[in-house]
Formats: structure tokens, C-alpha cells, sequence
């Protein structure tokens, strides 16, 4: 295991704008991607801001998978974070993107608890 997890940090740009704008889709939306993906779900928590945009996060085993949409610009940010290797961050990430009909998005991947890194004086820089 090169790290402890990995910590997807997506854009989603050009998003069907009302996808991303029901709670209630946007929920049972990141519930699919965390069991497509292989994640253990905890339980989840979502808001519906006025007048607009969805905020939520879905708690897993592993970690989580969270959101935070601005419809009036076709948008969502993204973050999926998963421990272990029996779950695949990028398998969510595709799930979500389709779903909310994404034309075009972006993501880098970080590399979470790297204990393999040297450390100086017993902290690591």
C-alpha cells in the first residue's frame, strides 16, 4: 500500500443543472456512486440552500463522498476520499459524472497517509 488513501478532488462543469439542484437526487446520486464503488455506508446528511445549490456528504467506512453544487453556473465540486484498496474512488467518480449528465470535468488525485515519507526530527515537512 503506497498510501493510506485516496482523495479525489473533482470539478464538475457544465452539469445538469437540475440534478444538482435536488436534494433529494443529489443524496440517493452519491449513496449510488459509495455502494458502486464497493464503499460501506454509514449514513449521510444534505442540504437545499435558497434559492438555490446542494450541499451534502455521504459518511462510508472508508471515509466519505461530499458535494457542494452552484446550479446557476452548471457546477459542482467533489470530493471523494476512500481508505483501503477495496474500494474504487474512480468508479464513484464516473457514476457521479454520468449522472449528472457532466460534459465536462476535471480531478486530481491525492495520495492520503504516506507513511512512507522520510521525517525530520520525528516530524514530517
Amino acid at each position: 500500500m503506497e498510501a493510506l488513501g485516496k482523495h479525489i478532488l473533482a470539478e464538475f462543469y457544465e452539469c445538469d443543472d437540475s440534478a444538482i439542484n435536488d436534494v433529494r437526487l443529489v443524496e440517493e446520486t452519491l449513496l449510488g456512486a459509495a455502494k458502486v464503488a464497493g464503499a460501506t455506508v454509514i449514513g449521510s446528511s444534505f442540504h437545499l440552500f435558497e434559492p438555490y445549490g446542494v450541499s451534502g456528504v455521504v459518511v462510508i467506512s472508508e471515509s466519505h463522498l461530499a458535494i457542494h453544487s452552484w446550479p446557476e453556473y452548471a457546477y459542482a465540486a467533489v470530493d471523494i476520499f476512500t481508505c483501503g484498496d477495496d474500494v474504487d474512488p474512480m468508479v464513484a467518480f464516473n457514476y457521479l459524472k454520468a449522472h449528472f449528465k457532466t460534459k465536462n470535468a476535471t480531478y486530481q488525485i491525492v495520495q492520503r497517509g504516506q507513511l512512507n515519507l522520510p521525517t525530520f526530527n520525528g516530524r514530517r515537512s
